[in-house]
């Protein structure tokens, strides 16, 4: 089976998607970091590194130093699939990013994103 596309983009790439997404709804960059973060367990720095290197999707998720134990709390739809049905585990890790800054821009408290309340 040939690998995803989207497993070879830069996360940079997207990046700005995200952000401009978030934007459009009042929210920051600074929360879109935030979420990043709380998923793989980079910090700022490491991030911006991997953002200036171009980082694929692949070799960004591999490197993350503690995706968070939390992230399987993420439920629901995105881009028609349901998260908890996706077999493979690099495109449900991408998903679950996709979801977070789905619900930041939807206005969801940054507590519930992150699954601490």
């Amino acid at each position: 089976m040939t690998p995803h596309r989207i497993y070879a983009m830069s996360v940079a790439s997207v990046y700005g998607h995200y952000v401009t997404k978030a934007q459009k709804k009042a929210r920051t960059q600074a929360e879109v970091d935030e979420i990043i973060r709380w998923l793989t367990g980079y910090d700022q720095h490491q991030l911006v590194a991997h953002l200036e290197a171009e980082t694929h999707f692949e070799a960004f998720f591999a490197q993350a130093p503690l995706l968070h134990a939390s992230r399987s709390l993420i439920k629901g739809v995105i881009c028609g699939v349901r998260i908890e049905e996706i077999k493979d585990p690099l495109m449900r890790e991408i998903r679950y990013l996709d979801k977070l800054v789905d619900e930041l821009a939807k206005g969801r408290p940054m507590e519930k994103i992150l699954r601490n309340a």
